[in-house]
């Protein structure tokens, strides 16, 4: 059973006998008790101290109890607070207009002791079990959110290092995966992507190249041309990529990073790889990590190539050369990423080493 004592209780009532009895009968029960000698006095008392329950007095001077309930009613900071009519009238059009108002009890005068007692203790002992509901409901809220947070913190630090093992192979310091991360969010936001899906293609694009795992040291690390036979192992760390990502999960970091993985190299003009996708068959996220990925490649030192400068990669992006074409790019994408070609170039900087 709810204990109800020390229940804190509102005595709206211009009448100061009325004031003095009910007072009388909540003291007996244990209760604190406000007074208030008219409605709007009572109004802002219950604003401001959050009584458990409200004993309100029907027919009041300037604002009856009507007036009083029906303003209490529609303010969130007082709605959820009980309110108990005390009324000489017993016709069916008040007690109607009591409850349309949205009192939940009426007490008739002249007042009982025992009824008004019994009354109020079981109109606080549903309001105060509502309360200890909301308030258990409070905390598992907040006890499942900080679980959530805690589940996507350990996510997050196991994709890094998911992908610090994989790029190991052929850059120790990880820089690459971290520049990459920034590198698809600015460009992610630049286009106009919700803030949801800039958080999500930071933690999904390490993984583009998760399928290097799977493909032999002699190819990956080889500095010279690769045999016919050996590009095609080595274009397989698309597929093998979206092998490893594969499987039932809710993660939205492995969903996307899968979508990556398997079609970074697919290009716009449709002359990519794994499958020769064209326009927008390729996804989005795959279409921006593209040209972050070329980006950095050029601007990066590697077994088979020295790095070029800024300048010299966005003019290869923009204009192509003897092995990139321009048309590889989506060119709306290509367009903003050269506009923001400057953020570009300080993430690499700023994260080169």
């Amino acid at each position: 059973m709810i204990d109800t004592t020390g229940a804190k209780i509102l005595i709206i009532d211009d009448e100061r006998k009325n004031r003095m009895l009910l007072t009388l009968h909540m003291t007996e029960e244990g209760y604190q008790h406000q007074e208030a000698s008219s409605g709007a006095e009572g109004i802002m008392l219950a604003r401001s101290s959050q009584p458990d329950l409200i004993l309100l007095d029907a027919m009041m001077p300037e604002m009856d109890g009507f007036q009083v309930a029906m303003k209490l009613k529609n303010d969130p900071k007082t709605q959820g607070i009980p309110i108990i009519m005390v009324t000489a009238l017993s016709d069916q059009s008040s007690l109607e207009r009591g409850l349309a108002c949205g009192i939940e009890e009426f007490i008739s005068k002249p007042v009982k002791a025992n009824e008004v007692q019994i009354r109020v203790r079981n109109l606080l002992r549903l309001k105060l079990a509502n309360d200890a509901l909301s308030n258990h409901n409070g905390l598992l809220d907040a006890e499942v959110q900080k679980r959530t947070q805690e589940l996507e913190t350990t996510t997050e630090e196991s994709i890094h290092m998911l992908m610090r093992a994989a790029e190991y192979r052929d850059d120790e310091t990880g820089s690459h995966v971290k520049r990459i991360s920034y590198y698809c969010k600015y460009l992610a936001k630049a286009l106009g992507m919700s803030d949801d899906y800039c958080h999500t293609i930071f933690f999904a694009s390490p993984m583009h190249d998760v399928g290097k795992i799977g493909i032999p040291d002699a190819i990956l690390l080889k500095a010279g041309g690769f045999e016919p036979h050996e590009w095609e192992i080595m274009k397989s760390h698309t597929t093998i990529g979206a092998n490893i990502l594969s499987g039932q999960h809710s993660s939205p970091y492995i969903t996307m990073g899968k979508e990556i993985a398997l079609s970074h190299h697919e290009c716009w003009d449709g002359s990519g790889y794994p499958h020769g996708l064209k326009g927008e068959e390729i996804p989005l996220s795959a279409r921006i990590m593209s040209i972050c990925d070329v980006y950095d490649a050029l601007r990066s030192e590697r077994p088979y190539k020295k790095p070029f400068d800024h300048q010299t990669a966005m003019k290869k992006i923009e204009h192509g050369d003897d092995r990139l074409r321009a048309e590889h790019f989506d060119p709306t994408i290509k367009a903003k990423f050269i506009a923001f070609h400057s953020a570009f170039e300080k993430i690499f900087d700023s994260l080169n080493q």
